[in-house]
């Protein structure tokens, strides 16, 4: 008897239970336990706490909405089809009303969020 191991899978995001982040609600599209070397959610951001990550390297792409992006102290306003790449150590936070695409890379761990008002 042989055992198939496939070698994709497809997910569809309204299929997917959204929970609370640091940065909004998020729907983890690929994530812990996937077996992948990075992660892919989406983000509904209204407002988030200033972080950074000292493992990840992040990419965030703008799918709707406006907003601004802080990144280091330098602020930047947010709108569709705009990329952004926050290197590790970047602190970084968002406001307005906006959705994202989150690639990061290694995969997420809750233990790589850190917080400069608790430094």
């Amino acid at each position: 008897m042989t055992t198939e191991t496939r070698k994709y899978f497809v997910r569809y995001e309204d299929e997917i239970e959204p929970e609370k982040s640091t940065c909004g609600t998020r729907r983890r599209l690929v994530s812990t336990g996937d077996e992948t070397p990075a992660y892919l959610h989406t983000v509904n951001i209204t407002g988030s706490r200033a972080h950074y990550h000292k493992r990840a390297t992040e990419f965030y792409y703008v799918l709707s909405g406006r907003g601004t992006m802080t990144l280091d102290g330098e602020t930047f306003p947010l709108r569709k089809g705009m990329m952004v790449k926050i290197d590790p150590g970047c602190v970084h936070s968002s406001e307005g009303d906006h959705e994202v695409l989150v690639i990061g890379v290694p995969d997420i761990v809750e233990d790589d969020v850190f917080f400069p008002d608790e430094a």
